[in-house]
C-alpha cells in the first residue's frame, strides 16, 4: 500500500523558482522569518523547514521537519503566512502534507522556553494569522494527514477546507497537560468541525482519536486506503476511500 505523502514526495514534481535558482533551505533567525515576506510568486524566501513544489496547477506545500515531528516554529509559520498571502501564480489548488511519518504534532514548545509573556501572545497571534490565511484562500487548500495531527497540527488542519486521513492518522488536543490553550484558532474552527463537547473532552482528559474514528466526527471528510504508483498524486476516489 502506498501512502499519499509518499506519492508527494517521489513525484516528479517541478520545485519553484527563487530569483532564477532551485528552491534551497535558508536558514534565518525568528526575526528574519517575521519579516520574510513574499515579495512575488518567485520571490519568497522560506524556510528551511519548508518545501514548496508544483505540479501543473496544483502547489504542494511540505512541512519538513521529520526529526521534529513537523513541530511549528515561528519560522514555519512566518513563511506559511506569507505563502498564502501570495500564492504560485495559476494555482488552482494547494496541498499540505508532512514529510516522514507525521502531519505536524503542534507548535514547538521550545519556542515557550524562558520567554516573556508577550513573546508567547505573539507567537500566539502568529499562528492566527497564518491560519487565517488557509481559511480565507482564493484556491481549495487540502490537508493530507498522517501520523500525529496533535494540537497546533490539527488546528492548521481545521483550517483547511479538505481533509483527506491516512490510516495512521490519529487526532489529539495536549495543551491542558502541558498547562497551556489552544492558541491558533482552534477554539473556533475545530469546534465547528466536532462540537464544543467533543473538543473540551479531549482537552480536560487527553483522548485521542484515530483515523477512522474521526471520520464520522469531522476531523476528516475522507479516510484514504488508496494503492498506487509513488510516481503520480493518488486521490482518494469514492471506491478507494471511506467519505464522511
Amino acid at each position: 500500500m502506498t501512502d499519499l505523502t509518499g506519492s508527494f514526495e517521489n513525484s516528479s514534481t517541478k520545485p519553484l523558482c527563487l530569483d532564477g535558482h532551485p528552491t534551497t533551505a535558508l536558514d534565518r533567525s525568528n526575526r528574519n522569518a517575521r519579516r520574510g515576506r513574499r515579495a512575488s510568486s518567485l520571490g519568497q524566501i522560506l524556510a528551511n523547514s519548508l518545501i514548496v513544489s508544483q505540479r501543473g496547477p496544483i502547489a504542494l506545500l511540505r512541512l519538513s521537519r521529520p526529526a521534529k515531528r513537523n513541530a511549528l516554529d515561528a519560522a514555519m509559520i512566518a513563511g506559511i503566512e506569507g505563502f498564502f498571502s501570495d500564492p504560485p501564480e495559476g494555482t488552482r489548488a494547494i496541498i499540505v502534507y508532512g514529510e516522514g511519518k507525521h502531519f505536524s504534532t503542534g507548535a514547538d514548545l521550545s519556542a515557550f522556553m524562558d520567554v516573556s509573556v508577550e513573546a508567547s501572545l505573539r507567537f500566539s497571534r502568529s499562528f492566527h494569522r497564518a491560519f487565517e490565511k488557509i481559511e480565507n484562500s482564493e484556491v481549495p487548500v487540502i490537508a493530507v494527514l498522517q501520523g500525529g495531527v496533535i494540537g497546533g497540527g490539527l488546528e492548521l488542519a481545521a483550517a483547511a477546507h479538505i481533509r483527506i486521513a491516512e490510516r495512521s492518522a490519529y487526532y489529539g488536543l495536549p495543551e491542558s497537560g502541558l498547562g497551556i490553550f489552544v492558541g491558533g484558532g482552534g477554539a473556533i474552527r475545530i469546534p465547528r468541525l466536532i462540537g464544543t463537547t467533543r473538543m473540551v473532552d479531549m482537552m480536560l482528559t487527553g483522548r485521542t482519536y484515530s483515523a477512522e474514528e474521526g471520520l464520522p466526527f469531522g476531523f476528516s471528510q475522507y479516510v484514504t486506503m488508496t494503492k498506487g504508483s509513488p510516481r503520480r498524486l493518488n486521490w482518494p476516489r469514492r471506491s478507494q476511500a471511506t467519505r464522511r
